[in-house]
């Protein structure tokens, strides 16, 4: 780590984000527990449309039936993690098992914006 009383300016931004770096790793347990987090598994649905109906149409379903979504083809559909869309992409058949689909991501969508005019 830099000394930050070093007369260069850059050395002063490197050694103040070691800094805050250190004091996140030191709330996350000194970077041990960080790893153990990165380990978690999370379930990531790909949410191809949706569909609203009364329960006398849903009863009717059977076997052969089609439902159509609110997605046309082409569109891109919605990654989510833990119930947020984290991304949108396109999907894709999977290049090594053309047995599956993948998807392709077009979008990264940030975290949700905490502006109260909208």
């Amino acid at each position: 780590m830099t000394n930050p009383f070093d007369s260069k300016p850059q050395d002063k931004a490197v050694w103040q984000q070691e800094s805050a770096i250190s004091s996140q790793d030191d709330k996350l347990g000194g970077g041990r527990n960080l790893d153990s987090i990165l380990r978690i598994p999370v379930t990531i649905q790909v949410v191809l449309g949706s569909a609203t109906m009364p329960v006398a149409n849903l009863m009717k379903l059977g076997r052969g039936a089609i439902v159509p979504l609110d997605h046309r083809v082409g569109e891109p559909v919605d990654v989510v993690v833990n119930g947020r869309i984290i991304a949108r992409g396109e999907v894709v058949v999977v290049e090594d098992d053309n047995s599956r689909f993948g998807i392709s991501l077009t979008e990264i969508v940030g975290p949700p914006s905490n502006d109260l005019n909208g």
